[in-house]
């Protein structure tokens, strides 16, 4: 009795090892147009086992690369792609370069400090005041993202001065927009309860008196009459 562990290590062991005994078989071959037929029945097969495969962009010539991949490139046939070679799958990808950029403060972010640079070639007048204004105000809401407890506006100013070298200045400082306009409080459980009982207060209201009503009908209906 044949035991898996005894068997050869699958290559790709998704298409099993009657694949891999096919592909064996057809290495073994020994006419070249014969071995071609059987390569393409193969193909044919690996699809078959594979349907998921079908919408995968190059559907053909993943199979056929799979198929030298389990020959560990021993198969030779003539495929309608270029065939590919072990040195092809071993090479290491290109190592990602990160951005090394320092970050002056990390709660603004690299967009603001990009903002600021480019708010710093604008001409003095109506256009840059403006801009200011609205560079201010993300500054603070970047700022209430991490501390929503307080932010002080003289701080925002400071950091805003120092980011552009001082030469964004913000001209009102009323401008910068309260903290409550970023972070609105929360409704408080007891505001909606009493903003409930006031919706609600004229139908209990008047539920009473209709009850206090029929209430005097009855006894009335109920009282003794005279002899």
């Amino acid at each position: 009795m044949e035991y898996n562990t005894s068997l050869p290590k699958m290559i790709i062991p998704e298409y099993g090892r009657n694949i891999q005994k096919m592909i064996d078989f057809a290495i073994a071959v020994e006419d070249r147009e014969e071995r071609n037929k059987v390569a393409r029945a193969i193909i044919d097969v690996m699809g078959q086992l594979n349907p998921h495969l079908r919408d995968v962009t190059d559907f053909k010539h993943k199979l056929w690369d799979h198929i030298f991949i389990i020959s560990e490139f021993k198969l030779d046939v003539d495929s309608p792609y270029p065939k590919p070679t072990a040195e092809t799958f071993q090479t290491k990808p290109d190592r990602v370069l990160y951005p090394s950029n320092d970050i002056r403060y990390k709660h603004y972010g690299k967009t603001v400090e990009r903002i600021i640079a480019k708010g710093r070639e604008y001409p003095e007048g109506a256009e840059k005041n403006a801009l200011v204004e609205q560079i201010a105000n993300l500054m603070k809401r970047s700022y209430l993202t991490w501390n929503r407890d307080s932010v002080n506006d003289e701080v925002i100013l400071k950091q805003l001065a120092e980011l552009s070298k001082g030469e964004l200045v913000l001209a009102d400082v009323s401008a910068l927009r309260s903290t409550q306009t970023f972070v609105p409080r929360p409704v408080s459980n007891q505001g909606r309860d009493n903003k409930k009982k006031q919706n609600t207060g004229g139908k209990q209201n008047n539920g009473g008196h209709r009850h206090h009503k029929n209430n005097n009908n009855n006894n009335q209906s109920f009282k003794r009459k005279p002899f």
